[in-house]
């Protein structure tokens, strides 16, 4: 799995903005992988983006989807009425607090039909069936898992590789199972202790993910077992995403720490400190996608006021050392990073 690749990079799929056709267009003519987040679309908004994504590059890609949990029974109504002054601020109503999941069973649809390279899963592991389906249309599988158990439980379905999230990486965990009472969201493994785990558990081809923004990274997680590096933080300022302009900004600032919070969308995720975070994480119920919707309205607001303070700025914990530039330039920076990486540690290692 990625053994074609000039570079074992995979750009990783950002919903909500930041992945677009072009970065992954330009992932592919730089010998690396891009993929499209599904996340938050609609059918023909992710029909629209595989097409355009075919008319720019004849590289492979792949498309993301988020598996539907089970529907949560936290309480939101009194956390919705937290965030009204925030919406009232910005001139807008916060948003219902409805479940929902993601038009699922409509998007695996549409991937079988396309014929998508590859089909990368997170939030949990999608049926048999459907991975059965994919196979059958051509597509290899991959699921995202942060811990040894939940490799287990994808790897019996018989998928193609493992995505092995470390708690370094940005955006959403990849948890299976989201405990209300966690606001971690389960125990917490670095990337490199979950690959060690993982990689005991089974011969499945692995992709690091976690905090990897330097060649030095890419390179490390290599020797350590994996068949490539997703990174997502190291390509958010790359000019082909669509990532809005405060949220590019607070990125080049590179001021702020990060830490996990369930404030904007219920479900633990990494990201920039700022005010919206440390005023509601205490208070926000483990409930998804329900808190998504209650809060898109506010984030939307605040974008386009350019208000980072209510913005979810999600991002790993090594964002200050990402760069801005095209992101070819970027996957070549990361290139040459690794090659000296290794030369330097095979000296040392070999004497």
């Amino acid at each position: 799995m990625f053994e074609s690749l000039r570079f074992p990079v995979l750009v990783a799929p950002m919903a909500g903005g930041p992945s677009t056709p072009e970065l992954v267009a330009a992932a592919g003519r730089a010998g690396a992988f891009g993929f499209l987040a599904a996340g938050y679309l609609g059918v023909e908004s992710l029909a629209e983006r595989i097409e355009r994504t075919r008319s720019l590059t004849d590289a492979e890609f792949g498309v993301n989807l988020f598996v539907p949990g089970v529907r949560s029974g936290s309480n939101v109504s009194t956390y919705a009425e937290r965030l009204g002054p925030e919406a009232r601020r910005l001139g807008v109503e916060a948003g219902t607090p409805r479940w929902d999941d993601d038009v699922y069973p409509a998007k695996l649809d549409l991937v079988v039909a396309s014929g998508v390279p590859v089909v990368s899963f997170t939030f949990g592991a999608p049926l048999a069936e459907d991975v059965a389906r994919l196979h059958e249309a051509g597509s290899k599988v991959l699921v995202t898992v942060t811990n040894p158990a939940e490799a287990r439980q994808a790897a019996a379905l018989g998928v193609d590789g493992l995505c092995v999230q470390g708690f370094e990486a940005g955006a959403h965990r990849g948890v299976f199972t989201d405990d209300p009472q966690d606001p971690a969201g389960g125990e917490l493994y670095g990337l490199l202790a979950a690959l060690r785990l993982i990689s005991a558990e089974t011969d499945l081809p692995l992709v690091a993910a976690g905090g990897l923004v330097h060649g030095a990274d890419v390179a490390a997680v290599l020797v350590a077992g994996a068949v490539a590096a997703q990174l997502g933080t190291a390509f958010l300022r790359a000019d082909e995403a669509g990532t809005a302009q405060p949220y590019r900004d607070a990125l080049g600032a590179a001021g702020r720490q990060t830490a996990v919070t369930r404030a904007f969308s219920g479900r633990p995720a990494r990201g920039l400190v700022n005010r919206f975070l440390r005023e509601h994480s205490p208070h926000a119920p483990a409930a998804y996608p329900q808190v998504h919707h209650l809060s898109k309205p506010i984030r939307a607001a605040a974008a386009a006021a350019g208000d980072p303070e209510a913005m979810s700025l999600w991002a790993g914990q090594t964002y200050p050392l990402a760069d801005a530039g095209p992101a070819g330039e970027i996957i070549d920076r990361l290139r040459e990073q690794a090659r000296e990486a290794v030369e330097r540690g095979g000296r040392r290692v070999l004497g």
